[in-house]
């Protein structure tokens, strides 16, 4: 089952001001104490989780090391509340890092976990984690997601500071117009947190606990789209001003002073981007607060997404340079290379006369002849040059004559191709449905052995011909910055691989669909045990898709698998 996952904190907790979805959600929420759990390590970790009231909902008693579904090997628990518990696992037939969701059949809100679950995976979106299975089993219900070992949460991020203007627009821009999609199919999030947003290594924000984490504690609102709305304006708040909408500290930020309301970002802190303000306040209006322009207020994830693609595009900062060292004469430079040290203070030491100069009748005699002969030289050299510049001006007169020679060797020589660095390596999910997720960092490791392979697909060349992989998969490279691309040399695992070499544009910041790749580095074809190719002009782009479409017959004959070993962007 390809579904979709989560682990989420609601909005409302430790807010002074609680957002629309606290307040139609005041009798089931799970209060405003937090307590992180101290057993979490990684990006997947529970978030600042609130404490729940006393309950008589008991946690199923399971330990390390338990299987379900005689794959899914429990790790470590991050999160035990409420009659539920979180856990990072192991998918033994994957061989990947998954995580899983436990609670009791008899839990009385098992049944809309497992609703919430499966209706989330039919979104099919890849800017939502995934949910990979949604399974009673045993008197447990265990909704089993994605594990993203390269991702950041959004807490982490905001706690090393205020975002720049580009990175909180970009924020804005994807968590909206992912959240949209999402309402458009009818779901939900309503615990739409710093610690629900994840930042790929590829700068993608990808989302989780859509739908699902609400059901697991219990969530409903009369209002989602607005609830959902406002939960961004506060995402969008704090990343612009490093501090929480709300009178009370919440998720490792602090609140806003007590009494003083809500108040824009730009006049909470120096340099804040100003239509970025005014977007957050047209989100968060509430209680009868209002845009520092009397704007319309942002209702729903739609109009929110419209109000920030209506904005000029802020661009990202320019690179920054740092200035060299300040030149440093050398002892060559000085004149003393190779002599040895000079004598210790209070020591002195002979000085060398040199020889008197020529004075007898030979040594005047050769002094004339020598300066003749310089004289010859330099009027010699002179001609020779006004001849030159003569003849070619004459030959620029001339419109059947060229001033290049092929065989003189006059033609400049192209620089030659060299490895660009490389930020990143990330599997290409086009429909959100991953492979060896995990295994994509090994093409750009410098090490042949090492490789991003496929699964064993049957009956068909083009992934088994199932929906999820209709438009194939590979890996993207990360350049980290925009650069001048000349060439690509590629390792492929194995030979007979239908592959083609893409780039994204100049401008893209998170490429995830085909449509995202207009630029075409090599032509789709079948390729051998390597795939390159060196550009007669230079593509500019930061993005780069080994696109592979086809698979090769593994050694049984009977199935197809492919891979890629090694990536190398020439520039």
């Amino acid at each position: 089952m390809a579904e979709r996952s989560t682990a989420a904190v609601d909005v409302a907790d430790n807010s002074g001001d609680e957002p629309l979805a606290a307040k139609a959600d005041e009798a089931t929420s799970d209060g405003t104490a937090e307590a992180q759990d101290s057993t979490g390590s990684g990006p997947q970790d529970a978030e600042s989780e609130p404490s729940s009231s006393e309950t008589t909902i008991s946690t199923p008693d399971l330990h390390s090391g338990h299987k379900l579904a005689g794959r899914y090997r429990l790790e470590e628990c991050v999160t035990r509340l409420d009659g539920f518990s979180s856990w990072r696992a192991v998918d033994e037939k994957l061989r990947r890092a998954v995580g899983v969701h436990l609670l009791p059949a008899d839990h009385p809100r098992a049944r809309s976990v497992l609703a919430a679950a499966r209706s989330s995976a039919l979104l099919g979106d890849p800017r939502f984690v995934q949910v990979l299975d949604a399974v009673e089993e045993n008197d447990l219900v265990y909704v089993v997601h994605e594990w993203l070992p390269d991702a950041t949460e959004l807490t982490a991020l905001l706690g090393a500071g205020p975002m720049e203007a580009h990175d909180a627009y970009q924020l804005v821009s994807q968590i909206s117009q992912a959240m949209a999609a999402a309402h458009r199919e009818g779901l939900a999030h309503l615990r739409l947190t710093p610690g629900a947003v994840l930042r790929s290594s590829s700068g993608q924000y990808r989302i989780r606990g859509l739908a699902v984490n609400a059901a697991l504690r219990g969530i409903t609102s009369d209002g989602p789209q607005r609830a959902d709305t406002e939960a961004i304006g506060a995402l969008l708040y704090a990343a612009l001003t490093q501090r929480w909408p709300y009178e009370n500290d919440a998720y490792g930020l602090t609140g806003l002073p007590k009494g003083v309301g809500l108040i824009a970002p730009d006049q909470v802190r120096a340099g804040v981007h100003r239509g970025l303000s005014e977007i957050a306040m047209r989100a968060l209006a509430n209680d009868g607060a209002t845009a520092s322009r009397q704007e319309q207020p942002c209702t729903t994830p739609d109009e929110l997404a419209k109000a920030v693609a209506a904005m000029p595009r802020i661009r990202p900062p320019e690179p920054t340079f740092t200035a060299p060292p300040e030149y440093q004469r050398t002892t060559y430079q000085q004149g003393t290379y190779g002599r040895p040290a000079g004598p210790g203070p209070g020591i002195t030491q002979p000085v060398a006369v040199p020889p008197a100069p020529l004075q007898s009748r030979t040594g005047k005699a050769l002094k004339w002849a020598v300066s003749a002969l310089l004289i010859a030289a330099l009027g010699l050299g002179s001609w020779q040059l006004a001849e030159t510049l003569l003849d070619r001006d004459k030959s620029s007169d001339d419109p059947g004559t060229t001033q290049t020679n092929p065989e003189n060797g006059d033609k400049p020589k192209p620089r030659p191709a060299g490895p660009l660095k490389i930020a990143g390596a990330a599997e290409f999910m086009p429909s959100g449905s991953g492979i060896s997720q995990g295994d994509a960092p090994n093409t750009v490791d410098g090490e042949p052995d090492t490789s991003w392979i496929t699964p064993r697909y049957l009956g068909f060349p083009n992934f088994g011909n199932i929906a999820p992989r209709k438009d194939g998969s590979g890996i993207v490279v990360d350049l980290g910055s925009v650069q001048d691309v000349s060439g690509i040399d590629v390792t492929m695992y194995r030979s007979g691989q239908k592959a083609e070499v893409l780039a994204a544009d100049e401008s893209a910041s998170a490429p995830s669909s085909l449509s995202d790749f207009p630029q075409h580095l090599t032509q789709l074809g079948t390729a051998g045990s390597t795939l390159k190719e060196t550009l007669a002009k230079p593509v500019r782009t930061r993005y780069v898709l080994i696109h592979i479409t086809e698979l090769p017959q593994d050694d049984t004959g009977g199935g197809y698998r492919g891979g890629i070993s090694e990536i190398s962007v020439l520039g």
